[in-house]
């Protein structure tokens, strides 16, 4: 069973600013991810949006800003948990692969073979359990990464691009774990450049244009009834430069 108690939430970011070299990444962000259903992240390539994920993960020190885990700025990032958009597997069986994250997780041996078992179901790869992971297909890659991220018991996941690539059966198959996810109690934080797919799993969206927030709120109103110029010329289809 997933414990999602610990004082991770809310996650608050305030005037946070982030570059590399001259070049400004965020540019103020402020911001508050708490708990319930997911909070997506979209906007066009370069908006900021996978330096916004990992900053929120604690993995990026913001040059300028503050960022605090259920109003703690040094809360242990044990409890956090990021899937990246291309997630490098071990050489080794998908069953290894979560045995190797439980160990990393601190789990006792004793109740690893377990756990794996709960894991494997969730992501629906018990058939496959000794198959190296290094012959997955791209979708069953990502179920692997979910399940090692979720070997964590995290209260918080976060997910860059998770259906990136996909076909719409695996892509389905994403969806569906990460709605599960949600209706267990963690809270997830994803990009997707699928508006489709923000408009299918997102409570809340924000739409990042060059490192700012252009625009935040409930999913159904700002997909379908942007508030901004630029979040209308967005959800239009039309390139934000």
């Amino acid at each position: 069973m997933m414990q999602t108690s610990a004082p991770q939430l809310p996650i608050v970011l305030e005037d946070v600013h982030v570059a590399s070299g001259s070049t400004r990444i965020l540019d103020g962000i402020s911001l508050q991810f708490d708990a319930g259903a997911p909070t997506v992240l979209i906007g066009p390539n370069g908006s900021g949006k996978t330096t916004l994920l990992r900053t929120a993960m604690g993995l990026i020190r913001p040059d300028r800003g503050r960022i605090s885990w259920g109003g703690s700025e040094d809360a242990s990032v044990a409890r956090r948990a990021l899937v990246f958009q291309r997630p490098v597997m071990l050489r080794r069986s998908v069953a290894d692969n979560l045995r190797y994250a439980l160990a990393v997780a601190g789990v006792a041996r004793a109740r690893r073979g377990a756990r794996i078992d709960e894991l494997l179901a969730l992501v629906g790869l018990t058939a496959i359990a000794d198959r190296p992971a290094p012959r997955l297909s791209g979708g069953e890659r990502q179920r692997l990464a979910l399940a090692r991220a979720l070997a964590r018991e995290p209260a918080v996941l976060f997910l860059d691009e998770p259906t990136a690539s996909l076909d719409p059966a695996a892509t389905m198959a994403i969806e569906e774990l990460v709605r599960n996810v949600g209706a267990s109690g963690v809270k997830v934080v994803m990009t997707t450049h699928d508006l489709g797919e923000a408009a299918r799993l997102a409570g809340e969206v924000v739409l990042l244009h060059r490192g700012r927030v252009v625009e935040s709120g409930p999913a159904q109103q700002l997909l379908g009834h942007p508030a901004t110029e630029e979040a209308r010329r967005f959800m239009a289809g039309q390139l934000l430069i």
